[in-house]
């Protein structure tokens, strides 16, 4: 039995797969032979010189995990780089699913790029459908948002009504998922003819997700079940609903025509390129607006009229609402002040002489 516990390992360790003593349990029973538990396999490995002890290697009861509860409530993005014939480089990206740990997708492009990024989440939504969120690092090709820039994934994805985040920098292990696929992925591909070219690996890496997803036990799931299992057993979370298309300001310029705004701060909304003063006291309240050829009329959210004004002179860039701005808004005259001669200046008084 022992024997042919060490052949399955060989054999598993020949294919790239993994080949530790739970591997090769699983892969027994698949084959239908009698296998010892994994602590005996353990001990037979390391009584057979085939294995390394690692006594400082963290217990796997050690770690907490977090996973989402169903399909496509998270999918985690990454690229990594990986080598062909001639010392030439390329970049495979990696989308999996966090709760079923499936390979949802991977393409491999030239470097690290936009549209490399695009096209695997492309994949991906034909393939499994439209997550409710995208986790991926920070880089210019993924999601730039913490660095100030609008990057064009974070805007596809977006649009579907996907939220996209990042992990934390410096917080490498917000993707440790995505770190042990890679290198699930390495161990397998070393094991297979260099690729010269990126269809060639494409091909590669298109086996490896199928061996991954539907014939490989995966260790972080109950009963070590395959991914596609676990995608099975649960259904899928329902899809967001895409992001509502924005309310684009309608020129001034049209005959006539309505439009909701939400007051600024200083008590303003804008109509195209024309600021109209509402006032302060409706400060971040949704108004309605309504103009033609006359007038344009602003309503409260409950139809209260809250002014009408006359339409203005084609280029006017500001309307206001006939009061007074800044100070003088607020400032109420002293009762001294509106007396003049109450203390009239010395130069001002009349002379007893005259």
């Amino acid at each position: 039995m022992i024997e042919q516990a060490i052949r399955v390992r060989a054999s598993l360790e020949q294919s790239g797969l993994d080949h530790g003593p739970i591997s090769v349990h699983d892969r027994m029973v698949q084959l239908g032979l009698a296998a010892p538990s994994r602590a005996a396999l353990a001990r037979a490995f390391q009584a057979a010189g085939v294995i390394v002890p690692e006594p400082k290697k963290k217990p796997r009861s050690a770690y907490r995990r977090f996973v989402y509860p169903a399909p496509n409530c998270l999918w985690q993005l990454d690229a990594t780089q990986y080598a062909l014939t001639g010392g030439r480089t390329c970049v495979i990206f990696q989308l999996i699913d966090d709760h079923s740990r499936v390979a949802v997708a991977s393409h491999v492009a030239s470097g690290e790029t936009t549209e490399g990024a695009l096209a695997v989440v492309r994949k991906g939504i034909a393939a499994r459908g439209v997550p409710r969120k995208l986790l991926s690092d920070n880089g210019a090709a993924l999601n730039p948002t913490r660095r100030g820039v609008r990057g064009q994934l974070v805007d596809y994805v977006t649009a579907l009504g996907v939220e996209a985040i990042t992990g934390k920098p410096g917080k490498p292990t917000t993707q440790g998922k995505n770190e042990r696929f890679h290198q699930t992925l390495f161990r397998w591909l070393d094991k297979q003819p260099l690729a010269a070219t990126l269809d060639q690996l494409q091909t590669q890496v298109d086996e490896f997700d199928d061996i991954y997803n539907t014939q490989r036990g995966h260790q972080a799931l109950p009963g070590r079940i395959t991914p596609q299992q676990a995608w099975n057993a649960t259904d899928p979370i329902e899809p967001p609903r895409p992001a509502p298309a924005p309310d684009l300001p309608q020129p001034l310029t049209n005959t006539s025509g309505t439009a909701t705004r939400t007051v600024t701060a200083n008590g303003v909304i804008g109509v195209a390129s024309t600021h109209v003063k509402i006032g302060k006291a409706h400060a971040r309240t949704t108004v309605h607006v309504t103009w033609n050829l006359d007038a344009i009329t602003v309503t409260d959210a409950h139809g209260t009229h809250l002014g009408t004004f006359p339409r203005p002179p084609k280029g006017t860039r500001y309307i206001g609402n006939g009061k007074p701005r800044g100070f003088m808004a607020t400032h109420t005259p002293s009762p001294m002040s509106r007396d003049t001669n109450r203390h009239p200046c010395p130069e001002t008084q009349p002379s007893p002489m005259s």
